[in-house]
């Protein structure tokens, strides 16, 4: 992938570098722009043998799998975010303290073609009631799979593929 900013917004040099997407350097004037990862999380819904899945209404990876989360707003920590996420996205009120952590995934996320990186906290939590799609500009439909028949390959994001292959499928 090329640069994705082709001046420098401090003097406008095109002598500009953003060598693996970690900092973009100027040198002209010296202007340096860390490209720090965003976070996100996402929540892990079982019910007995089975798995919440959303599919993707938007892009990236739109019509793939995935689960209901999203980016982690300014001043807000993981937990509350996860909990402003489920609301959104399924009109869900969870609670923070019946969150169970699990593990942490790195992520690549490209929107618009820029590339973000993500540190992508994930949690599972009880649910024993319905649940439906509240947010249709994200969601086009959830899926309760079996653990048993989950194909990794209609799963969108890395993090998500990695995260349901090593806690849920490799047991």
């Amino acid at each position: 992938m090329e640069n994705i900013f082709t001046y420098c917004p401090h003097c406008g040099s095109r002598d500009v570098e953003f060598p693996n997407f970690v900092r973009f350097l100027c040198h002209q004037c010296g202007f340096v722009y860390y490209h720090s990862i965003a976070a996100a999380v996402s929540v892990i819904f079982k019910k007995e043998d089975k798995i919440l899945f959303v599919v993707r209404n938007i892009d990236p990876d739109k019509g793939k799998l995935d689960l209901p989360g999203g980016f982690v707003d300014p001043d807000e920590n993981a937990e509350a975010a996860v909990c402003r996420e489920v609301k959104e996205e399924l009109g869900l009120q969870i609670v923070p303290n019946q969150l169970k952590y699990l593990t942490t995934q790195p992520n690549h996320y490209l929107y618009k073609n820029i590339p973000y990186r993500t540190m992508d906290i994930f949690y599972e939590y009880p649910l024993d009631t319905p649940v439906s799609v509240r947010a249709e500009d994200e969601i086009k439909s959830l899926q309760w799979i079996p653990i048993s028949e989950i194909d990794l390959g209609k799963i969108g994001f890395v993090s998500v593929r990695t995260v349901i292959e090593k806690y849920y499928l490799n047991q």
